[in-house]
């Protein structure tokens, strides 16, 4: 394994130095991309964070465009934390997202960046046309993948941005801690055995009035995997999607998650994230576990009932989200596991600002 390592960053190594140097990679929709040096221009997609843990603080100066909405409007208080920190990125120019179809080729290309970091969902949804487009105005793109929730993309990933922004010994140790903590956790779980806990987890953004998604395949449903959890909406919902109460109670969940986040202008939805307080949220999941049928689950009865901060996951500090499910199926075998304080040393370590807020709670 450290053999494979060292090998991995000397490869990196050699694509970077000189710094005048062309850079080579293979991105993570498998094109060979060839850079002229380290970018000074950059149009940024997506991953954010994960974008600034490998760059540090220097990255932030980089950016001359990004798709503003995922951040922005999908996580306020996260985005208040970073133009706090760097003012510059509220006037930015936007150029859309492809999650809406308001992704706009011409923005990118008017903000004139050296390169294109998207994620791959970006570039599939663009298409080999409006990657084209891009690369046909002198723009290099680069596909990053933390969806797709395996170790070894988000391994790649890492190694890909540290290779293109000049940070690959940054991005090693990234990937060698991220790897450390994700084999530290499967060690774990190998040696406690099965579980057979059953698990629900709802997007707790509408309140308990009203059924919130769940997930049968990626997301949530790709940790849960990833610890051995049951989880009770495989085969029930292809990939994201509400369960019937009446199902949830006849599965008899011995784990609840509650995926909350900084939703704006959602007054029953659990706040968690950043700026979000425990004495905010423990109510909110109170009124979830106060819902008709509810009280007799095994989860509500001996508190098993979390919340989990929904911005966390397909990121590289997922590892923590990972551990803090974990640590509800295996009590014992995580016991000396702090998710909470996990999460607070990769920010302090990582990232250009503090984690200050609630990202992982539970029931009281």
């Amino acid at each position: 394994m450290k053999l494979a390592k060292l090998a991995a960053l000397s490869a990196l190594l050699m694509s970077t130095a000189p710094a005048m140097a062309e850079i080579t990679v293979t991105d993570l929709d498998g094109r060979t991309v060839t850079l002229e040096r380290v970018p000074e221009r950059v149009a940024l997609g997506f991953y954010y964070e994960d974008y600034l843990a490998v760059t540090g603080a220097e990255g932030a100066a980089k950016i001359v465009s990004f798709s503003r909405a995922p951040w922005a409007d999908w996580r306020p208080g996260q985005w208040q934390r970073y133009t706090a920190a760097f003012p510059a990125l509220e006037t930015l120019p936007d150029f859309g997202s492809t999650d809406d179809n308001s992704f706009s080729a011409e923005a990118l290309i008017a903000s004139k960046p050296d390169v294109a970091l998207l994620a791959s969902w970006q570039t599939a949804s663009l298409g080999a046309p409006g990657v084209k487009q891009i690369e046909d105005a002198g723009i290099k793109v680069i596909a990053l993948d933390y969806n797709a929730q395996t170790l070894e993309r988000h391994l790649m990933s890492t190694r890909v941005l540290g290779a293109v922004m000049g940070q690959p010994e940054r991005a090693e140790e990234l990937a060698q801690m991220y790897q450390a903590k994700t084999e530290d956790t499967a060690a774990r779980i190998a040696k406690a055995g099965p579980s057979n806990k059953k698990i629900y987890v709802e997007l707790a953004q509408k309140g308990p009035g009203e059924v919130g998604n769940s997930y049968g395949k990626g997301m949530w449903a790709g940790v849960i995997d990833l610890v051995g959890g049951a989880n009770i909406a495989k085969g029930q919902i292809e990939n994201w999607g509400p369960l019937s109460p009446e199902f949830v109670i006849a599965e008899q969940p011995d784990v609840i998650l509650l995926a909350g986040s900084e939703w704006l202008n959602k007054p029953e939805a659990v706040l968690l994230g950043f700026g979000a307080t425990d004495e905010a949220a423990q109510p909110k999941m109170a009124a979830y576990a106060a819902r008709a049928g509810w009280a007799d689950l095994p989860a509500v009865r001996s508190k098993q009932v979390y919340g989990i901060y929904h911005g966390g996951n397909r990121t590289l500090s997922d590892f923590v989200y990972a551990r803090a499910i974990a640590k509800a199926l295996y009590p014992e075998a995580f016991a000396d596991v702090d998710p909470a304080a996990e999460l607070s040393d990769y920010y302090a370590k990582w990232m250009p600002v503090m984690a200050d807020g609630l990202f992982v709670t539970q029931l009281k």
